[in-house]
């Protein structure tokens, strides 16, 4: 038995897609339990790339693709990147939680107007209907996949989320709801229908997997200071992007798990607003922007970008239980001749060596730095080579900016990457 948790260890976009792919190719499933088409997966396969919000990263080679019961799902999203795939000469081996949340388009009204209402405190939202989804789910009123395929419950239970969205959205937010409960019900319905073939029991699936001693993949999306739990609240998703909701997202108990890898990229970035200490808004913050494309997958929004946070994996590390980490994007780095680690914070002459929760106190804070020498800065195809020929074939400066963070996180680094291609990836397990 093999249960494998892979989760971010910062603020999302730490390049999970491409670790997750990177291991699907000795696993039998890969499973997304939590979040929607608010997240950004990107992989790619030689020369084919791949962008998703919803699919788990592994349907690119063959295995089963999960859609977990702790996700909220677009559906007509969900059939757009099913159809891609299909295009694309792949047909997806999918299997879709029957109890996953449905999103709704007054869902997504409403997340546009809570955004603005919520000012500076806005947690520069996806606008995908995410938060309502997630709270009509803990309100009891939300409508799960299972339901799209039942008329006569469908009926039954949007007749009364229609009418409490009416409701909030003229009476909270002074807007006229923009969808018609028939309209709604026509298109949903038809989606129920086209998705039927994939809607099932996904917890008895991969207990099955499991007790047959096969690998699967728990894929987070996000990142642990996203989690609405531990993370950076208000300022985050609404759904907990740590290792332990895989167990609830997905139905299997935490016996069940036996590695929590975190992802790590080598610099920080942030979508969105929150205090963010070691943010660089000057000519090296631009130019690890644009060498790392750093621009939002779902958004497209530009991502802030800073200097790597060991405050912020310490926090993940202990949050997730991790065994391992998997540190990403390293060539991103190259040809900056120092680099800055955060590795505590000053706040009022005080030293803070954890995670602060205490908004104020977050806002307040000052980053305390190790400098460290820089690599140089290769092509592509030198980064290639390095992947073939292992870790002592890795710039020396490299190589001590990986085992300082090793040292501080108390974990070990198993996976080492260099870029979005498969290749360009080093295996220390």
């Amino acid at each position: 038995m093999s249960g494998i948790v892979v989760v971010g260890t910062q603020w999302g976009d730490e390049g999970k897609g491409k670790i997750v792919d990177y291991l699907a190719e000795k696993a039998d499933a890969v499973v997304r339990f939590q979040g929607g088409n608010n997240a950004g997966h990107t992989v790619v396969a030689g020369e084919e790339v791949y962008k998703f919000h919803l699919l788990p990263s592994g349907v690119v080679q063959g295995k089963l693709g999960v859609l977990g019961a702790g996700m909220v799902i677009n559906p007509k999203v969900l059939l757009e990147e099913i159809e891609g795939l299909k295009k694309r000469g792949i047909e997806p081996n999918l299997l879709v939680s029957q109890k996953a949340h449905v999103i709704f388009p007054f869902q997504i009204q409403q997340d546009g107007l809570s955004d603005v209402a919520q000012g500076k405190l806005s947690a520069g939202s996806t606008k995908r209907g995410i938060a309502p989804a997630y709270s009509d789910k803990a309100a009891r009123n939300g409508i799960r996949m299972v339901d799209l395929l039942d008329r006569k419950i469908f009926e039954e239970k949007l007749e009364n989320l229609y009418r409490i969205k009416k409701k909030t959205l003229e009476f909270v937010y002074g807007q006229k709801i923009q969808s018609k409960k028939l309209d709604i019900f026509d298109e949903y319905f038809g989606y129920g229908k086209r998705l039927s073939k994939y809607i099932g029991n996904e917890s008895k699936e991969v207990n099955g997997l499991l007790d047959e001693g096969k690998t699967v993949l728990f894929e987070g999306a996000q990142g642990t200071l996203l989690g609405v739990d531990h993370g950076m609240y208000p300022f985050g998703t609404s759904s907990d992007a740590i290792a332990g909701g895989a167990c609830t997202g997905a139905g299997v108990g935490p016996t069940k798990i036996d590695e929590a890898i975190g992802v790590v990229k080598a610099y920080t970035s942030r979508v969105g607003s929150s205090p963010f200490p070691t943010e660089l808004t000057d000519k090296t913050g631009d130019q690890i922007r644009e060498k790392g494309h750093e621009y939002g997958t779902t958004t497209g929004r530009p991502r802030r970008c800073g200097w790597l946070d060991l405050v912020n994996v310490r926090h993940a590390v202990m949050i997730n239980g991790l065994t391992s980490l998997a540190v990403t994007k390293l060539d991103v780095l190259g040809g900056l001749r120092k680099l800055k680690v955060c590795v505590s914070y000053k706040h009022k002459g005080k030293a803070i060596a954890d995670q602060p929760f205490d908004l104020r106190v977050f806002r307040e804070c000052e980053p305390v730095y190790e400098e460290l020498e820089g690599w140089e800065d290769l092509p592509d195809s030198e980064w290639l080579r390095i992947a073939d020929e292992g870790y002592y074939s890795l710039p020396k400066q490299l190589r001590e900016y990986l085992e300082f963070v090793e040292k501080d996180a108390g974990v070990p680094i198993k996976i080492i990457s260099f870029g979005a291609d498969r290749k360009a990836t080093i295996d220390l397990r």
